[in-house]
């Protein structure tokens, strides 16, 4: 267990711009930061850091909170971890009792992955520098590609001995589960149940996260021996924090160049990437190889909106330019395409030349993807009639997928001027593709509603979501987001009484996020005047009643806040941020943003200096005003079942509570102000 001094140090020293920018490429706007979201697929900037508040809120998918909470989301990892994570970030040194064996086995599966790809990375990089056997097969390849020391340093070379289990020994003799390394694809058993090397008589090249974790491995099998081998290259199995889909070779290294250049340079290989880097183009990530991915482009928009492929320009090369151009429209990046000359790669390319003359050579030969495509199919149609008519529809289509309207006509126009074709052509084909895909995305949206309309049906019981019980529980789940009032809880569609009602359930819980530490005075009843916090006048407010709230978030929101240790400098809204509950500090980040705009009366009256114990009062007999009203409609509706007319007594019951609660009713209304018919 973390000290929350220590907490409170970590959280204090870490700077939110600063951490989220090492994985979003951010902007200023205003007294704030803008950038795509990490956790959707955003195509317009959404996501909003507040450096004055510590929040970070996306007001398209809602994911929030503080820079732990950023870090738990975005690596997937522990509160804990998140914290030793930022620790480690800002030199601030971790205190945490020893582990029990017990607690030492339950450690996560994904941490105890990180730890044995990191001892790997550092074993195989250790064998290429110092063993004798690493220096001269391993270093002296990297040497022959003309590597400098300095780039096998930096991407953390390295080599797997020729015998086939040397790593595996050496990892069991360090103290390494067989488990983990079979898990991270180091290991493997062969059918005599022995533990080998997967990489023996590789050179390795390590996958490093954006976090700087090393997520996996290529190896790749030296020039002596690729001839008749299958494989080339191999690298780690699929895994829970290996994906070669979601990652790019160099990004962890070519990040900040990204952001500070606003463009990325997309090659196939890990050695494209290496001579790129050593002649000076550090804004580069490789996709080895495979065709791209939708998580590769969403990762990459996060840092530009502009990409430059470069190929080779044989055939190969042309093929995999095309086949990731409208994937990559379609999430509204722009493309440029740079073929080299025949026999070269930017491997080759880039050891030849200096960064000046590869920029230079780039900067002359790039073209926007309309040319690309209208110069590889147009040499492809000739003169063939149907050939150049499939080719102008292949454009179009391409082009269809651009999300900007202004883009669409402005590439049709230059399509059009290049093919000699009609634009008013071009655009009618390019709309009558867009509605088509639009029609096939509502026949699927409509397919999955049905699908989950009847998995609901299947799950729900005869009971009504979120029906109040009449002592003070509820039925069902409740939800916390204010969205629940347009659909309700499971989907139902809430009656204006209902939406109400939650509304100020969550008006409840924005005061005690906001000032729930501050003292008022408070009426006890008899008209004496009592201090006290926020947070204990609502509490006892509701068990005064023996209420409780109907969300269970709320519930449990209160309940933290009612039971933490309040030393001086207690602040609600930090102390629920700093909470390892993830969404927990993701409401309350959502309760501080501001989210849902608020009428400029109620935004005056959520000020600070606005604030009184009168306003609060009326709040809370505002809302068990609304509680009984929901109550009541729930008497009314069990009244009206037939099965519960043929029951005399429980008719009775139900009528005598009925009458109880319109005589709360009456009152609560008197006091409120209101008139009763």
């Amino acid at each position: 267990m973390i000290p929350r001094s220590t907490i409170e140090r970590i959280r204090s020293a870490a700077d939110i711009v600063d951490v989220i920018s090492e994985f979003v490429s951010l902007r200023k706007a205003g007294t704030s930061y803008k950038g795509l979201c990490p956790f959707h697929d955003d195509t317009t900037p959404s996501f909003s850091v507040s450096p004055s508040r510590g929040l970070y809120k996306c007001f398209a998918c809602g994911e929030g909170g503080d820079v732990v909470r950023f870090i738990m989301q975005h690596e997937q990892i522990s509160y804990v971890e998140a914290l030793k994570y930022l620790g480690k970030k800002y030199g601030i040194e971790v205190e945490e009792r020893e582990l029990t064996d017990e607690e030492r086995q339950t450690e996560s599966e994904r941490e105890s992955m990180y730890v044995v790809n990191e001892w790997a990375c550092n074993y195989f990089h250790d064998i290429l520098l110092s063993n004798p056997d690493g220096q001269a097969i391993g270093l002296a390849y990297f040497r022959s590609r003309g590597f400098r020391d300095d780039i096998v340093e930096k991407f953390r070379l390295g080599f797997c001995l020729s015998q086939h289990d040397a790593m595996s020994k050496a990892a069991l003799k360090a103290g390494y589960n067989d488990k983990y390394l079979q898990q991270t694809g180091l290991s493997y058993k062969n059918d005599a149940g022995q533990l080998k090397d997967k990489y023996w008589g590789r050179v390795i090249f390590p996958w490093i996260g954006v976090n700087g974790k090393v997520v996996g491995f290529g190896g790749r099998v030296l020039d002596a021996r690729t001839k008749g081998v299958s494989q080339k290259y191999i690298n780690s199995p699929e895994s829970i924090i290996y994906s070669k889909g979601k990652l790019l070779y160099g990004l962890f290294q070519a990040k900040k160049a990204i952001s500070r250049e606003d463009n990325v340079y997309m090659v196939e290989g890990y050695t494209d990437v290496l001579s790129m880097h050593q002649c000076g183009i550090e804004n580069v990530v490789a996709n080895s190889g495979t065709a791209l991915s939708e998580d590769q482009i969403r990762l990459l928009h996060r840092f530009t909106p502009n990409i430059t492929f470069l190929y080779d320009g044989d055939k190969a090369g042309i093929k995999a330019a095309m086949r990731g151009i409208d994937m990559v429209l379609k999430h509204d990046m722009r493309i440029k395409i740079v073929l080299f000359p025949d026999g070269d790669d930017p491997d080759s390319f880039a050891r030849k030349h200096n960064a000046t003359e590869f920029k230079e050579y780039v900067d002359s030969h790039k073209v926007d993807f309309i040319q690309f495509m209208t110069d590889i199919l147009h040499e492809e149609a000739g003169d063939d009639p149907m050939k150049r008519a499939d080719m102008i529809k292949s454009i179009t289509k391409t082009i269809s997928v651009i999300p900007s309207e202004i883009d669409r006509a402005t590439y049709a126009h230059v399509c059009g001027e290049r093919l000699h074709v009609d634009e008013a052509i071009l655009l009618r084909q390019i709309n009558r593709y867009r509605k088509e895909a639009r029609d096939e995305r509502d026949r699927q949206k409509r397919l999955r509603e049905q699908s989950e309309g009847n998995q609901l049906g299947a799950n729900s019981s005869d009971e009504q979501p979120g029906a109040v019980n009449s002592d003070g529980g509820s039925s069902g789940d409740g939800s916390s987001n204010v969205e629940a009032t347009a659909k309700g809880m499971n989907g139902r569609q809430l009656s204006n009484e209902e939406a109400r009602f939650i509304n100020l359930e969550r008006m409840i819980m924005m005061l005690l996020v906001r000032f729930g530490e501050k003292q008022y005075s408070f009426d006890d009843g008899t008209g004496k005047a009592v201090r006290m916090s926020l947070i204990d006048y609502v509490s006892q407010n509701l068990k005064n009643d023996n209420l409780t709230f109907y969300s269970p978030l709320y519930r449990k929101m209160l309940n933290e806040l009612v039971s933490a240790e309040k030393p001086v400098n207690f602040m609600a809204s930090t102390f629920l941020l700093s909470s390892p509950d993830g969404e927990m500090s993701c409401e309350v980040s959502e309760l501080l943003t501001e989210r849902y705009k608020l009428s400029q009366d109620t935004q005056k009256t959520l000020s600070e200096e606005n604030m009184s114990a009168e306003y609060i009062s009326h709040l809370m007999m505002d809302y068990k005003y609304c509680f009984v009203d929901a109550q009541l409609a729930d008497i009314l509706k069990e009244i009206a079942k037939p099965e519960v007319q043929q029951d005399f007594a429980k008719t009775c019951e139900l009528i005598k509570r009925q009458g109880e609660l319109t005589k709360i009713r009456k009152t609560l209304a008197f006091y409120l102000g209101e008139r009763i018919t």
